[in-house]
């Protein structure tokens, strides 16, 4: 088995599920004691957050390409960048290692192809749904149809991931809002749901909504690790 870089922090509450999840499908498909070979480069997102709340992408892009490049010395043979937010930054750490980097946003196309879904939602950060690196790459690669939030329901949304998910501050209050949010763009047509934030699955579960959930952090983790097992 390949060993899995991933670049972590962003924020540590996503990046343990990643680690549960690599190790739980480790011992599923090859039982046992075995366990998944990963290496985790955990950045400190206070600042980082800081940077882009302030639209500062330069010292983050630096920072990524750091991380990514101390895992490929480590002897990562793949990266992953544990969130989506940051895959803004993909094509520039893709560019700056040379082991395959795996996108969370192919994970999540792939996904939706797979279950026939033509017409989406997408939840996340308001980078993830306004700045269009995410929404262009499924529509143009995948050929998805994608729908947001309104404009009050992204910056609310927004609020709840970085100022209570990323803090490990889980409420009902913001678990009702979130998914009365998505049910509101299943009304519009949505035909599946893509949790775009690796926050959101810690408080939306596949049955809370009528329709396929699509939790990218664990269909990015499954990703690495079938690459990594059958590569």
């Amino acid at each position: 088995m390949k060993q899995i870089g991933l670049i972590g922090g962003m924020s540590w509450e996503s990046t343990k599920e990643y680690y549960r999840i690599l190790n739980q499908l480790a011992a599923k498909e090859l039982g046992g004691l075995h366990s998944a070979e990963c290496i985790i480069a955990s950045v400190d997102f206070g600042p980082i957050a800081e940077w882009m709340h302030r639209d500062e992408w330069e010292p983050i892009r630096k920072e990524l390409i750091s991380k990514a490049r101390s895992l490929e010395r480590a002897g990562a043979e793949l990266v992953l960048i544990a969130t989506n937010t940051m895959h803004l930054l993909a094509d520039d750490v893709a560019a700056g290692i040379s082991v395959p980097l795996l996108h969370i946003a192919d994970a999540a196309g792939e996904a939706c192809v797979n279950k026939g879904l033509k017409r989406v939602a997408l939840m996340g950060t308001k980078f993830t749904m306004e700045m269009g690196f995410y929404t262009e790459k499924l529509k143009n690669t995948y050929g998805l149809k994608v729908v947001i939030p309104e404009n009050e329901d992204r910056k609310k949304i927004d609020g709840i991931i970085f100022n209570e998910l990323c803090a490990g501050i889980f409420t009902e209050s913001s678990r009702e809002y979130l998914i009365r949010t998505a049910g509101r763009l299943i009304e519009q047509g949505a035909e599946g749901v893509i949790l775009g934030c690796t926050e959101l699955p810690l408080m939306v579960k596949a049955s809370d909504l009528p329709v396929p959930v699509l939790d990218t952090m664990e269909l990015h983790a499954e990703k690495a690790f079938y690459t990594a097992l059958n590569d």
